[in-house]
């Protein structure tokens, strides 16, 4: 468990979450791996039709930016940063193999106890419950063994899948956020989505498995 008045558990973000299967396979949620450089550059590389419309403005071409050797500094970064207790780096796996990812960050403590949670999934694996199993795994995480009371997650409002994956776990419109983020070179308007212990009854697992979304 996370220590408010000290320091995160060292080992929290090495959990592996799931499996929880959906019509597409079984949804496993696992912590990044230093290996996972040149899958993670192959499928960022050719998802990027797919994910520049909804993806920080960065320095650089996308090829650039994805290109295999730059997985080792970023890893460094994630890891770092997780042995801090302010991010969780997640990769999310189908059957075994990576497909995607999903990250926790900006985890605050106190009397706060709140992050945000994003996600990408392979576009090849669009359709089939991958991601909204993802998060619900990420939530019940974020809820139960790291101890927040809080997520948050902002979505531009053409994004209308990845607004109905998180509809889909609980997740509740609290407004619009003007001019939120540098997207694409350009400013966009992102809603702003959130979630706290006292909106779910149970698990989001367990209602994902009772809306017939999921099953274990």
């Amino acid at each position: 468990m996370l220590n408010w008045l000290g320091g995160p558990h060292t080992r929290v973000w090495q959990s592996t979450l799931g499996p929880l299967r959906t019509s597409a396979g079984a949804v496993t949620v696992r912590p990044i791996r230093s290996r996972d450089g040149a899958i993670w550059s192959e499928l960022r590389t050719r998802n990027e039709k797919t994910l520049v419309p909804w993806e920080p403005t960065g320095i650089g071409s996308w090829v650039q930016r994805h290109h295999r050797s730059q997985w080792g500094p970023l890893y460094s970064a994630l890891k770092s940063e997780a042995r801090r207790g302010t991010v969780l780096p997640y990769v999310i796996e189908l059957d075994g193999q990576y497909v995607g990812q999903l990250t926790v960050g900006n985890i605050q403590r106190g009397a706060v106890r709140s992050a945000w949670i994003g996600y990408w999934i392979d576009s090849d694996h669009f359709g089939g419950g991958i991601a909204t199993a993802a998060v619900a795994l990420g939530v019940d995480h974020c809820f139960g063994r790291v101890g927040l009371h809080r997520l948050d997650a902002t979505v531009q409002p053409a994004n209308e899948a990845s607004q109905a994956v998180l509809k889909k776990v609980g997740f509740r419109t609290e407004g619009l956020l003007e001019r939120y983020m540098d997207v694409d070179s350009r400013w966009r308007d992102h809603l702003l989505f959130a979630l706290t212990v006292e909106d779910l009854p149970g698990t989001a697992v367990e209602a994902l498995v009772r809306s017939g979304r999921a099953s274990y």
